[in-house]
């Protein structure tokens, strides 16, 4: 019953010992899951995995090769998986849907807020020995208009906190409507465009699908109000990077805040500290005054990674035991027995 798992940190150790109850044999490998490092994870009837691993058929090809018999994502995203491969060679993806809206949502917030107030600049002046406050200038978070894109388990958060705890004016779109938001009094609106044109400030909540992908560019960026502030704690490839740069620059956008990046893989969960940045964007955005860029943290709680690591191990153990829960199954393999 040995699992590697992919992408490990100290906290990943830490946290999966510790709430290892049923003695599974876990191999920790300090690299991301890729056709350079994928013979690590030979003999393990498991591979857990982390957002940015790369499943791509290559890798689940050998995998299956070597053994594996399922995949654990340690997340709630699975668009770097081959879920098409998994499924012809019998093998179940499980992730762990829900892990916690809260630190989520909340840290959608307080990217809102440390942008509105600046209290990252304010806090790097006093250090400095300046107690300056000319251009740190905000708003009243109460008097402006938020579009929330996406009304999942992590947006309906959000507008709960926005609507009932500032007492602003929140709309909402999403192709399901959540009836827990409309019974707060949050509006839904028929298209995104009305979220463009309404809102002073947009939080992307929204799962990475051909559909979605880049749907801030510079097309929707026209239609927003001056002055628009922009969230991502949700996939990267939802803005397009050069075009919110260009956003920037005009004046258009206001503030943007992300904690996600389209090609994150690269930097994203490593000390690049000493460096040349060589991602073009990701160097300009970083660079910019108002803009807020976080390396794929938002999920990062106590709670949070207690859940993810719980939920994993508990995958594997419903996996082995022939109970997987359909809520946590992402594809339809064709069979999916356990090693005997």
């Amino acid at each position: 019953m040995k699992v590697t798992l992919f992408s490990s940190k100290p906290y990943w150790v830490k946290w999966f010992n510790d709430l290892n109850k049923f003695s599974f044999e876990i191999n920790y490998v300090i690299g991301a899951c890729d056709m350079k490092s994928v013979n690590e994870a030979k003999g393990s009837e498991a591979v857990c995995c982390f957002v940015n691993d790369d499943l791509s058929k290559e890798v689940i090809e050998t995998l299956h090769s070597n053994g594996t018999r399922v995949i654990l994502m340690r997340c709630a995203g699975f668009n770097k998986v081959d879920l098409e491969a998994a499924n012809k060679l019998g093998i179940p993806v499980l992730r762990v849907p829900a892990y916690s809206p809260n630190a989520v949502s909340e840290y959608a917030l307080s990217l809102i807020m440390a942008l509105n107030r600046k209290t990252h600049k304010a806090h790097d002046r006093v250090r400095d020995g300046n107690f300056e406050i000319n251009g740190m200038e905000g708003f009243n978070m109460v008097n402006k208009v938020y579009g929330i894109v996406g009304t999942g388990n992590i947006g309906e958060q959000l507008c709960r906190v926005l609507k009932l705890g500032f007492g602003a004016k929140v709309i909402a779109y999403d192709i399901i409507e959540n009836k827990a938001v409309t019974d707060i009094g949050i509006e839904y609106v028929k298209n995104l465009d009305e979220i463009w044109k309404q809102c002073d400030v947009i939080s992307l909540h929204t799962p990475l699908t051909p559909q979605t992908k880049y749907m801030v560019n510079t097309q929707t960026i026209e239609k927003m109000k001056d002055g628009v502030m922009i969230i991502n704690v949700s996939r990267g490839a939802l803005v397009n990077a050069g075009d919110a740069i260009v956003g920037l620059k005009s004046g258009k956008i206001s503030a943007l805040g992300m904690d996600v990046y389209e090609n994150e893989t690269d930097y994203f969960y490593q000390d690049h500290n000493g460096s040349i940045i060589k991602d073009d964007n990701l160097s300009l955005l970083i660079s910019y005054p108002n803009v807020m860029i976080t390396s794929h943290q938002a999920w990062y709680t106590k709670e949070a990674i207690s859940c993810i690591c719980g939920t994993s191990l508990q995958n594997f153990a419903d996996f082995r035991s022939q109970q997987i829960k359909k809520s946590n199954l992402v594809n339809n393999p064709v069979s999916s027995q356990p090693s005997q």
